[in-house]
């Protein structure tokens, strides 16, 4: 699956190869506020943790995955977006009900480009057919709710988050679509 460049980003498939992307955008504390209480990730982290969570869900034929956000004009990488079936490391994992979550470099906050990105992906994934989408986010993350509203999301429910490495009471927020219809023409 790829994902069509929308007006003003591309996307790419994120790897193991990828671990200096994936450390460098966790490197300031108000990216990771909601994530880690500000606690910066460690490059030991990322190839220790983040790195196998993300192969243990990595299905590139499904579209799940990270995927790289770059600006267009400028080629730099900004951000990514996640997808992944909600609840994967839990009892509850749902392939049915995609989970789409996004982290952004600061210096790009504010424009944009978080929506853009995620609803070109959640686009791609709707056209593949999928129907369900959720988003969850700290409560008091009042940015990543926006985004969510932003998309078309309806807040859901809280519940209490728990896997191996969270253990935190979150918003979900989802979207079912029907009769949907997209294209980028």
């Amino acid at each position: 699956m790829n994902i069509e460049d929308s007006e003003r980003l591309t996307y790419s498939f994120v790897t193991e190869a990828d671990a200096a992307f994936l450390w460098e955008v966790d490197q300031d504390e108000a990216v990771m506020r909601y994530i880690t209480g500000g606690k910066v990730t460690t490059r030991e982290e990322i190839e220790g943790i983040f790195i196998p969570r993300l192969q243990a869900y990595a299905n590139f034929p499904l579209g799940w995955g990270i995927w790289r956000v770059t600006l267009k004009e400028t080629n730099e990488d900004i951000g990514w977006v996640l997808v992944r079936p909600m609840g994967f490391f839990t009892a509850t994992a749902d392939p049915e009900n995609l989970e789409l979550g996004w982290r952004f470099k600061r210096s790009f906050w504010g424009k944009g480009y978080a929506t853009e990105a995620t609803l070109s992906v959640r686009n791609a994934l709707a056209d593949f057919g999928i129907r369900q989408f959720s988003a969850v986010a700290n409560p008091a993350n009042k940015a990543s709710i926006a985004i969510m509203k932003k998309m078309g999301m309806k807040y859901s429910h809280n519940f209490h988050y728990q896997d191996e490495l969270f253990d935190e009471e979150v918003v979900v927020y989802s979207q079912q679509l029907q009769n949907y219809s997209y294209s980028n023409n």
